[in-house]
């Protein structure tokens, strides 16, 4: 592009900025500049105590795909938590759909007082549609506004988050205290992290469970021209300077599709939880009967077990063997808990030691065998490496061996 053309674009914005329009000067603040630029994307002006706030809200039809996933599939998914039996991290039951909100937010920074939040994304599945409402902070010194309107906008039940345990929220009460004796209160919530259950379901098919990673290998998603996170504080401090919000815009489109990827990643582990045939591996399925043992769903997590031993893979069946076992040991289901002993410890893997620990203790206390007790416990040392195990181990073994001592004096 010539001079001239460079100076003729550049005399449009002066010419813009410079000669706002009779409504503009009306409605909008000196401070809220480009407003023009912001109404043409939609944008709305939130004002209180002479502090301000843009806030963009966007509507997507339940038919709208996302992703793997419809959002009529995501209502429909958060109905169908209401069938599950029993209790789990992610469980919906007793919620409706709109009860839950999909949230994440854009910082200046990643910890630290000095940082600033300076949007707030947020998304409800309601009964026709799912509505995106984002509050975006025009200047630092305006954050009562932001706050004020985004606490008058937030009625809801759950919080689904992506790390927002450990960053979204606590940066959000951080930044909520400088501004409390003006604005509501933060209200309590239940909390459904995802970062921690895609850790939990994927790690073992990826390097990092970052959400972008996440949404390329399990949500049938791939970003295209999109703004990276990380450049997302750079952008905004050129706003400060600048004042055109083209590039903030964008950082809200970016934001917008991490919330939307909230609703398909909730939905697509969901079904995984919910459904047998949506488990697209067996570690998968794996982890899954492992999620349920932790949430102490028993019940589910024996039938889940029970299928993942039939695995062809040897570590997935006999890790679930393992467990499976110990599941019927706490339940006093001892002649249950011997066969499944037994396949651990021959397949001399990562339980094996501990299973046959498990069976000399079965052999002792429950079946009063001690010679067997004995033979297990004695494998174990053969087999062991660590010495810190065979301390134990070797403490059991004389134990044993004085018992079996009594036994021969008889």
């Amino acid at each position: 592009m010539n001079m001239a053309k460079k100076l003729q674009r550049m005399k449009k914005h002066i010419s813009r900025e410079d000669s706002p329009s009779a409504e503009t000067k009306k409605t909008v603040p000196p401070a809220i500049r480009q407003w023009e630029k912001w109404k043409d994307a939609g944008a709305k002006l939130f004002s209180f105590e002479e502090e301000h706030c843009i806030i963009q809200e966007t509507h997507y039809k339940l038919d709208y795909k996302h992703g793997t996933y419809t959002f009529r599939d995501a209502k429909k998914t958060i109905d169908d938590w209401a069938k599950f039996a029993g209790e789990h991290p992610l469980s919906a039951k007793g919620f409706a759909s709109s009860d839950l909100y999909f949230f994440d937010i854009e910082t200046t920074g990643l910890s630290g007082t000095g940082s600033v939040i300076f949007l707030l994304g947020t998304a409800r599945i309601h009964e026709n549609q799912v509505t995106v409402k984002q509050f975006f902070l025009p200047a630092p010194g305006n954050e009562t506004a932001l706050y004020k309107k985004f606490l008058q906008e937030t009625n809801y039940t759950t919080l689904v988050t992506y790390n927002g345990k450990s960053f979204d929220w606590p940066q959000v009460k951080s930044r909520h205290t400088f501004v409390r004796e003006k604005v509501p209160s933060l209200p309590d919530f239940g909390h459904f992290d995802l970062y921690h259950a895609s850790r939990r379901l994927f790690k073992h098919t990826m390097d990092s469970v970052k959400l972008v990673n996440v949404e390329k290998q399990h949500l049938g998603l791939e970003r295209i021209n999109d703004v990276p996170g990380h450049l997302a504080p750079i952008i905004y401090f050129d706003f400060l300077e600048r004042g055109d919000p083209e590039g903030i815009l964008e950082v809200m489109k970016h934001n917008e599709r991490d919330i939307l990827s909230l609703i398909t990643l909730y939905t697509h582990i969901s079904r995984l939880v919910l459904d047998v045939e949506s488990q697209q591996d067996e570690q998968t399925a794996l982890e899954v009967a492992k999620w349920f043992e932790a949430a102490g769903n028993n019940e589910a997590a024996r039938e889940a077990f029970e299928k993942s031993i039939l695995s062809d893979q040897k570590e997935v069946s006999i890790d679930a063997a393992f467990r499976l076992a110990m599941q019927y040991k706490r339940a006093k289901e001892f002649q249950k808990a011997i066969p499944l002993l037994e396949k651990t410890r021959m397949a001399e893997g990562r339980y094996s030691i501990e299973a046959a620990i498990e069976l000399a203790k079965l052999h002792e206390h429950q079946f009063k065998n001690i010679e067997k007790a004995f033979f297990m416990a004695k494998w174990a040392l053969a087999h062991t490496t660590e010495s810190a195990k065979k301390s134990l181990i070797e403490h059991r073994l004389n134990r044993l061996e004085k018992k079996l001592s009594k036994l021969g004096e008889k």
